[in-house]
């Protein structure tokens, strides 16, 4: 993969991840889980591509964290929204509109 295509990529989890989180707190196993399940199992990343994302978007405040008790009563990180992080969630699916829009119109006009 490129350089630039990996960046897409993180890009585009670090963007899933925050949509995801915007339902509630979540344990990084239950992110993963939740983007395959609504993805309809389209979409799945291992968990080595998932918690340095997580430790990124913590870095930049974009996320918070605490320990808990998950459903079966083992201990978790959960992972939390930050108002900066739903202000960039907002941002960011402004940007995928977009740029879905615009490759629609090459997709479907091109010719």
């Amino acid at each position: 993969m490129t350089e630039s295509r990996n960046d897409f990529i993180r890009g585009t989890l670090e963007m899933l991840v925050l949509r995801v989180l915007d339902f509630g707190p979540m344990h990084g196993w239950g992110i993963s889980e939740r983007i395959q399940s609504l993805s309809s199992d389209a979409l799945s990343f291992s968990q080595g591509s998932l918690y340095p994302v997580l430790a990124r978007l913590q870095s930049e405040g974009l996320v918070t964290t605490e320990w808990a008790r998950t459903e079966n009563n083992r201990r978790a990180k959960y992972y939390r929204l930050t108002p900066q992080g739903e202000r960039k969630l907002l941002a960011e699916h402004a940007n995928w509109r977009r740029l879905r829009t615009a490759v629609d119109w090459i997709m479907e006009g091109a010719g």
